[in-house]
């Protein structure tokens, strides 16, 4: 491949526009989830924040759970990626584990019923929904940065580390979305989950 080739092609206008509509809606469903709750906010005030009408605020998302799936797919990414970047620095098995899936904890409890709600929109939505399907391709992605985990530092086969990862999953989720822990703080959850994770990785 030449240099040449190697160079991104630039955006059309009408993809730029698009983009940069896409953004302006993320940031304002951001803020005003955030600020308010998902259920407190109408898509007519999310279309007013973004500066664009209903219907073209529908031709990106067609309800406001797909807009919390769009908010909170960004997160959870750069969640994930904050999480792969402790963990190379973390010493020992549970530490490199924890220290990948605590950003996405807390990440969760940025708003405690907008993470709650994200997280039934991933286990009874449409997953052939585009941002549905995102959001499962995140949980995939974390699955696999801690199977490598397990493996490099657990030393254990990679089977083995793939189902150990998709229990440590589970756990990670039906901490987040229990009653139990529906005012613990983040670090309260994390280590909760520390507790339990580390039965799972003694055993």
């Amino acid at each position: 491949m030449t240099e040449t080739d190697a160079t991104p092609v630039p955006l059309g206008r009408r993809e730029r526009n698009k983009q940069q509509k896409l953004e302006r809606i993320i940031a304002a469903a951001d803020d005003l989830f955030g600020a308010h709750g998902v259920d407190e906010v109408t898509t007519q005030q999310i279309a007013d924040a973004a500066d664009i009408g209903a219907g073209t605020l529908f031709l990106y998302a067609k309800n406001k759970a797909e807009l919390l799936l769009l908010v909170q797919n960004k997160h959870y990414a750069e969640a994930i990626e904050a999480g792969s970047r402790a963990s190379e620095a973390a010493s020992g098995c549970l530490n490199a584990v924890m220290a990948m899936i605590e950003p996405v904890i807390v990440c969760n409890r940025r708003q405690t019923e907008n993470g709650r709600t994200y997280l039934r929109e991933l286990v009874f939505g449409d997953p052939e929904e585009p941002h549905h399907r995102a959001g499962l391709e995140l949980i995939a992605r974390l699955d696999d940065a801690v199977v490598d985990i397990l493996v490099k530092t657990g030393e254990l086969p990679r089977t083995d580390a793939g189902l150990l990862a998709r229990a440590i999953s589970a756990i990670m989720f039906v901490s987040l979305a229990s009653p139990i822990h529906l005012r613990s703080t983040s670090e309260e959850i994390s280590a909760d989950i520390r507790e339990q994770v580390g039965v799972l990785l003694r055993r």
